[in-house]
């Protein structure tokens, strides 16, 4: 099992050219589910998820065929999904367990092929993230719905029907497989409550541009007018917003400055305005973003976990992480999910001092933070411990290096390409 080995104090700058974004990516490979012509994704980034996505979608039948990204600096690919053809509508445990954003495949296999049969989904664990409101969204639309032995199964043989869906809270995922079911429904659709994500907008550009029509994507309500089929398109996914959000919390952890090479300030708000708050100096530009430090250094701040426009959750870890050298003390408070405080014992054994009370943690900022091996617990947890690595006095060890390669593309060649001293080596 590899391990990501950094030894800290060097300060970073340049150029750091941001992936498309995973959690764009996941949704728009179920999209061709809808259609019997190919649909072409570029800027896909290469990432574990993908590729275990990938292998699932192959054994309904999906062809891909991937062409290598084109330019001198690190690029995503391109790859073409045909499903001419759905040949199995089972999305088996061996493949769902390892990533749980599986269960978009439901809403799309159920309004193209009358039926899904899904397992129950894996992923990190970082607390309870129940599945009932995709399930809720489908039943509004006419499916029936069983849970048997561990798998969920979505029928509606004779097509699904446009209806009223209003979620109690906004769901990403639940929102992503109500579009694209609705897509193919009879009838009008009319999300309330949805969520609100820039990877939502994202997915229903794509939609759209496969003939479906969606209005209201990015607002608190998205209708739907469905259409008897969709076609074939060619759609470049999002750059990923956290990726870098990451990656500018490096730039400032080290006292340095980076140039995000296409990230999108819109996009990045909250983030934005958290880093200018701990002292960062934030330049946003037509093709990217800059950040650098300000020199009064790193300041104490407060966070809560938000949908978007707020604070994201996949960025928490990130910021504790800088919270931990920062002047003076921070309170994060994790306000999405019950169980993403797991990386602050991780970040004691480096040095940090951070009391965790609930759902929120105090974090003191140190003078210097020490080298240690360290575990990974989630994805964007081991982000934040690689961060950490970054500031950190000797040699840091990151095990568990798969969760960082299910959400970061080429992590250690992009830090070394801004002067980071990191290096991939065998367990």
């Amino acid at each position: 099992m590899e391990k990501l080995v950094i030894r800290g104090g060097k300060r970073l700058e340049g150029t750091i050219p941001v992936s498309g974004a995973k959690n764009a990516a996941l949704p728009l490979m179920c999209a061709p589910l809808l259609t019997d012509e190919p649909v072409t994704l570029e800027n896909l980034p290469r990432l574990a998820d993908i590729n275990t996505l990938a292998d699932l979608l192959n054994h309904m039948g999906v062809a891909i065929t991937i062409a290598a990204g084109q330019g001198g600096r690190i690029r995503g690919r391109s790859l073409t999904f045909s499903a001419a053809e759905i040949n199995d509508t089972v999305a088996p445990y061996d493949f769902v367990r390892k990533m749980r954003a599986s269960i978009i495949v439901l809403g799309p296999l159920v309004a193209r092929a009358g039926e899904a049969i899904v397992s129950l989904p894996g992923g990190c664990a970082i607390g309870n993230r129940p599945i009932d409101l995709h399930l809720k969204a489908l039943a509004a639309l006419g499916a029936e719905i069983d849970l048997e032995e561990g798998y969920v199964r979505a029928s509606a043989p004779r097509g699904l029907t446009g209806g009223l869906i209003r979620f109690p809270f906004a769901s990403v995922g639940a929102t992503e497989n109500a579009l694209m079911a609705a897509t193919l429904a009879k009838g009008t659709t009319t999300i309330e409550n949805a969520a609100r994500e820039p990877e939502i907008v994202d997915l229903a550009k794509c939609l759209n541009a496969m003939g479906a029509r969606i209005t209201g994507a990015g607002h608190e309500t998205i209708t739907i007018e469905g259409v008897d089929r969709l076609h074939g398109c060619t759609h470049t996914v999002m750059p990923d917003r956290i990726e870098a959000g990451s990656y500018a919390v490096a730039a400032l952890m080290t006292g340095g400055d980076v140039f995000l090479e296409g990230a999108v300030a819109h996009d990045m708000g909250a983030i934005l305005d958290k880093l200018r708050e701990a002292g960062g100096i934030v330049e946003e530009k037509a093709d990217g973003v800059r950040v650098k430090a300000g020199a009064g250094g790193i300041k104490g701040f407060n966070i809560v976990t938000q949908p978007f426009p707020g604070f994201p959750t996949d960025m928490q870890a990130q910021f504790m992480a800088l919270a931990t050298v920062a002047d003076g003390a921070s309170i994060i408070t994790e306000a999405i999910f019950e169980n993403r405080f797991m990386h602050v014992p991780e970040l004691c054994r480096l040095g940090a001092d951070i009391t965790v009370t609930g759902a929120s943690a105090t974090v003191r900022g140190v003078q210097k933070l020490k080298s240690a091996p360290v575990m990974a617990t989630d994805l964007r947890a081991s982000m934040g411990l690689a961060l950490a690595g970054l500031v950190a006095s000797g040699e840091t060890t990151v095990n568990r290096l798969y969760h960082l390669d299910r959400g970061y593309e080429r992590l250690e060649e992009k830090l070394r390409g801004v002067g980071a001293d990191v290096d991939r080596v065998p367990g």
